[in-house]
């Protein structure tokens, strides 16, 4: 059994390799944080150098549209490797995955719902005296 803070970071190990290995780039910062049943990660600085150049190129709102298209399509394909990698950090069933990606900021958010709360094993707490 892991503590939160040891599922949380194997979290962000492995969405960092998956963004390498599918989207082609890791994210500049990563961070997941489980909340309950709800596994939100949260990741900086994944725009490709072409992303921001299309954002950029075509009207605010139809490069925004566009590249939100495309990575909601590519998180979607990717769903049960995802919910895979997932299952097997936290030893959980994912029952629903969420995706949004800013164009102003280059921050992405997945989260993950979780068929339950993953069982955690409780850090021990050090006693310091004044």
């Amino acid at each position: 059994m892991k503590t939160q803070g040891e599922i949380e970071a194997a979290i962000s190990d492995v969405i960092r390799r998956f963004e390498l290995e599918y989207m082609g780039r890791g994210p500049a910062d990563i961070h997941a944080h489980l909340v309950g049943e709800l596994l939100v990660v949260r990741l900086k600085g994944v725009l490709t150098a072409a992303e921001r150049h299309l954002v950029q190129s075509l009207t605010s709102a139809d490069g925004r549209d566009l590249l939100k298209q495309v990575r909601t399509q590519l998180i979607e394909s990717a769903r049960p490797r995802m919910a895979a990698m997932i299952h097997e950090v936290t030893g959980v069933s994912v029952l629903s995955l969420h995706h949004d990606i800013s164009t102003v900021t280059g921050e992405e958010l997945i989260v993950f719902t979780l068929a339950e709360s993953p069982p955690i094993r409780e850090t021990k707490k050090n006693n310091v005296r004044a």
